[in-house]
Formats: structure tokens, C-alpha cells, sequence
């Protein structure tokens, strides 16, 4: 079986040869679910040499990691970091901006709360209206280390934030699916019908709604 190359730092390095130090990676989770935020985080990994962020050695894209590792990772990111920033979309305001729009504020606002202005931005394929340089890389959270950061960041937030939601809206199993359509989330939408955290501009919840 072939392997995955691990994300790297070069797209960092090619800012920090330049005495260009603050880049964050962005990165957002949450697009294609029927309910709960969508999120984005940003991350600004430390300027190292040519070895790298050993601590962040083995770290992936967070859809390659299981639940437990991902919660590992994200100490690991969030100790290492120089600044980390989450930026969220409720579904209500989704609906009135739209997915395109909510994904780009979602990852502006994650720049913004970084606390810290970087230099730079790295996005996984996106663009913003952010004032700083950006370049938006193809499967961004598989080649670029700061933007694979952000993917565990963000996703761990979210399922956090889907699985405390299923404790006030228990009937969707939001804790299982994380608010993403599968049978038993669609099965639960026909029978309670969408609740106020889900999106009704998305067609199976929109039919639903109406």
C-alpha cells in the first residue's frame, strides 16, 4: 500500500526566507453538514529550521487521524502554536449569507481571532478579502502543516460543539453524526422535522422546513 506524504513546511518556508515569520494556516470543517456551525480555525506554527516542528511530526489532515488522535493532536497544536484563532458560522446566519459566503467569513474571522496580525495566510484552496498576501493551496491540509493544524483544530471544535448540541436536541443523534446526512440524521429530520440549528438553505432540510 502506497503511503500518504506527510504535510510539510515548505510553503511556510517560502515566506520565512524572507523574514516573513507570522503565516498562518486556515482551515475550516463543517461545510456539507445539515446542521451546527460551520467552523474555521488558523494557526501560526513557530519559524524552525530545516528539521521542522518535531512535536507536530506524524500529524495529518484531521480526517486522516481517528476521534481520540485528533483529541491528542489538538493539545499538541494548541502547546506548540505562537497563535491559534477559531472563526464560526451559526446555521441561522448561514442560511442568510450562504454557504460560499459563511465559509469565507468563517476563515476571516478566524484570522482575526488570532490575536496577533500575520504577515501571511495560507488557505486550503479559498481566498478571502483579508488585507494580507494569500495563496490558497490544493489540498492544502494534506501538503501544508499549518493548514493540517487548523483542520484538527477546527474539526475537534466542532464536534465538541455537535456533541454538547445533542444534549438539548437528543432526537438527531447529533453526538454520532455530527449534524452530517447520513441515513439515521435524515431519518430523524422526516420524523421531528429540522430543528433551529439546522440549515434551511441545504435541500434536504429546506423541503422539510417548508
Amino acid at each position: 500500500m502506497k503511503s500518504i506524504p506527510l504535510p510539510t513546511l515548505d510553503a511556510e518556508r517560502r515566506w520565512w526566507k524572507y523574514g516573513i515569520e507570522r503565516i498562518a494556516g486556515v482551515d475550516e470543517v463543517g461545510r456539507g453538514a445539515l446542521a451546527g456551525p460551520l467552523i474555521a480555525a488558523a494557526v501560526v506554527l513557530p519559524r524552525c529550521g530545516r528539521g521542522g516542528i518535531l512535536r507536530l511530526d506524524g500529524l495529518r489532515d484531521s480526517k486522516l487521524h481517528t476521534a481520540a488522535q485528533r483529541e491528542v493532536w489538538l493539545e499538541v497544536v494548541l502547546d506548540v502554536a505562537s497563535a491559534v484563532g477559531l472563526g464560526l458560522v451559526e446555521a441561522p446566519e448561514l442560511d442568510e449569507l450562504g454557504l460560499g459566503a459563511a465559509n469565507r467569513i468563517a476563515m476571516e474571522r478566524a484570522v482575526l481571532n488570532l490575536g496577533i496580525e500575520p504577515d501571511a495566510v495560507l488557505l486550503d484552496a479559498a481566498v478571502t478579502e483579508l488585507p494580507q498576501p494569500q495563496v490558497g493551496i490544493i489540498d492544502g491540509d494534506a501538503r501544508c502543516l499549518s493548514i493540517a493544524a487548523a483542520s484538527i483544530v477546527a474539526k475537534v471544535t466542532r464536534d465538541h460543539i455537535m456533541i454538547e448540541l445533542d444534549r438539548y436536541e437528543s432526537r438527531y443523534g447529533f453526538a454520532m453524526h455530527k449534524g452530517y446526512g447520513t441515513a439515521s440524521h435524515l431519518e430523524a429530520l422526516s420524523r421531528f422535522g429540522p430543528s433551529t440549528v439546522h440549515r434551511r438553505c441545504f435541500a434536504p432540510v429546506g423541503m422539510l422546513a417548508s
